[in-house]
């Protein structure tokens, strides 16, 4: 089961359940449901979606999709896969150590990464640092966690990263991957019990320039180096998250070092089980700080 967020042309938000090209809202005691929280902190999120959806279709086209967020913070993990270990180590020839270690160490790189008001969602704009002049996406299949912890769904998560910045040192890292504009999230949340098994999910990455197709590469989810369950456990160490949290878990895909997104690059992310999110790259200048 897939749940979207939307609003109408009347600009009213509601949350439905997404088969093809129809939707169907959640409704509960006559009103439409507005947080998708209200599923996913059920004990049994699909049958409690199930009893609540609309028996009346909405077309896709009449909506626009939002970011399937509500106020959970988002976080992201690093160096999960080697090709991210190897990127790392390029950037930042005084770092190499230090991202080696990590790849190998128990405990596994985890920062945060954004806050609500700095989510894109589907087809809208995805920011580069006017400070930078080496930025990435960096596709990652995103875990969807409830105020317990528990893994209730997934999500198509793009980790927008400053590699210039980052490289430089990583004590930068803060300002390499949080920046308004900086996270993409959607198109929708798969519930955890609809998604296919590790071993058939994987990521594709695309990035167009006009009519031309400027990188391209896929690969499989099974190639992380941590389990699921072992970055949650990480994650919830002294933590609690009251509203929720998603947590995107890496990235295998890094472009090589000769390429950094453009102003109206478009970044196409699919992962298996979900769909596709697809951004279009801006940049806002600013004062130097």
């Amino acid at each position: 089961m897939k749940l979207v967020k939307v609003i109408d042309d009347q600009q009213k938000i509601f949350v439905a359940v997404w088969e093809e090209d129809l939707l169907y809202p959640l409704q509960s005691q006559g009103r439409w449901l507005h947080h998708l929280s209200e599923v996913l902190e059920h004990v049994d999120p699909i049958a409690f979606a199930s009893s609540l959806r609309s028996p009346h279709s909405v077309p896709l086209e009449q909506v626009t999709m939002l970011a399937p967020i509500d106020q959970q913070e988002v976080w992201a993990a690093g160096v999960t896969y080697k090709r991210s270990r190897s990127a790392r180590m390029e950037e930042s020839e005084s770092a190499a150590d230090c991202y080696d270690r990590v790849y190998q160490s128990p405990r596994p790189e985890l920062f945060f990464k954004a806050s609500p008001h700095r989510v894109a969602g589907p087809h809208e704009p995805l920011r580069i640092r006017h400070d930078s002049k080496w930025n990435v996406p960096e596709p990652e299949l995103t875990l969807v966690l409830n105020s317990r912890l528990e893994l209730v769904g997934f999500t198509i998560g793009n980790d927008m990263s400053s590699r210039d910045i980052e490289g430089d040192n990583p004590l930068y890292l803060p300002q390499a991957k949080v920046y308004d504009q900086c996270c993409g999230l959607g198109p929708c949340i798969t519930l955890a019990q609809a998604m296919p098994t590790v071993a058939e999910i994987e990521i594709q990455l695309q990035i167009s320039r006009g009519d031309q197709t400027m990188f391209a590469e896929r690969i499989g989810v099974d190639q992380m180096a941590r389990g699921f369950q072992e970055l949650i456990g990480w994650l919830g160490r002294d933590q609690s998250f009251p509203s929720g949290v998603f947590l995107l878990t890496g990235t295998g895909i890094v472009p090589d070092s000769s390429f950094t997104l453009a102003v109206d690059d478009v970044v196409s992310i699919s992962i298996s089980g979900i769909g596709t999110l697809s951004n279009r790259i801006v940049q806002f200048g600013g004062a130097e700080q």
